[in-house]
């Protein structure tokens, strides 16, 4: 008999679970939950079924989530000190990248999913910046050690995990086009990394002064 309760409480339990979900939902009938009310629903204070309705509700990730690598670069100012913006895009106009193309990322690259291609000068001579860089996101294992071998601070790993479509041999090959993000990009998904990265470039600069 005792068994039997045992397995009516885990029942009880689970029904509680259920109603009280229906009930959230018509506490909030003829409104679609607010990032508030979600993160509500998702900590500890939320009850019922806490199944996400994916693609119209999404997890926050946490800041060290890593899917594919992508390029910083510093943007192209105006008089004012204001990025540029480009009007094709949308997106801030690349001023400087940081990569030197030094070829660390693709060497220490497990999967060796890395292609780099290094500018030249016009008398030939090699530059210090990538005149092509291409990641076949297929193959990336997402480890993240080109991040954390590169010595210029260049490749981070990215957030965006919505990677899927129809085709794989030409759209799943980013070029340095897809993959270039400005450094704003960066401080905004991962915020710890970028203060300790500029608290550390202020060292140094104070330094040499």
């Amino acid at each position: 008999m005792a068994f039997g309760l045992g397995l009516l409480n885990g029942l009880k339990y689970t029904a509680t679970r259920v109603f009280k979900t229906y009930v959230g939902d018509f506490k909030h009938l003829g409104r679609r939950y607010d990032d508030k009310l979600f993160k509500e629903r998702q900590s500890v204070k939320g009850s019922g079924i806490f199944t996400v309705q994916y693609p119209e509700e999404k997890l926050p990730v946490p800041e060290n989530f890593r899917v594919v690598p992508f390029l910083v670069y510093e943007p192209a100012l105006d008089e004012n000190g204001k990025p540029l913006i480009d009007p094709a895009t949308g997106k801030e106009m690349i001023g400087k990248q940081k990569c030197t193309a030094c070829g660390i990322c693709s060497k220490v690259c497990p999967p060796q999913c890395i292609w780099i291609v290094r500018a030249l000068t016009p008398e030939g001579k090699p530059k210090p910046q990538p005149a092509e860089f291409y990641i076949d996101i297929d193959i990336c294992m997402n480890c993240g050690s080109c991040a954390e071998f590169c010595p210029f601070d260049s490749i981070k790993m990215d957030h965006v995990y919505e990677l899927a479509n129809y085709e794989r041999h030409v759209s799943h090959i980013y070029d340095i086009g897809v993959l270039s993000k400005p450094a704003s990009y960066h401080a905004k998904i991962h915020p710890t990394d970028w203060a300790a990265e500029e608290a550390e470039r202020a060292a140094k600069e104070a330094k040499k002064k």
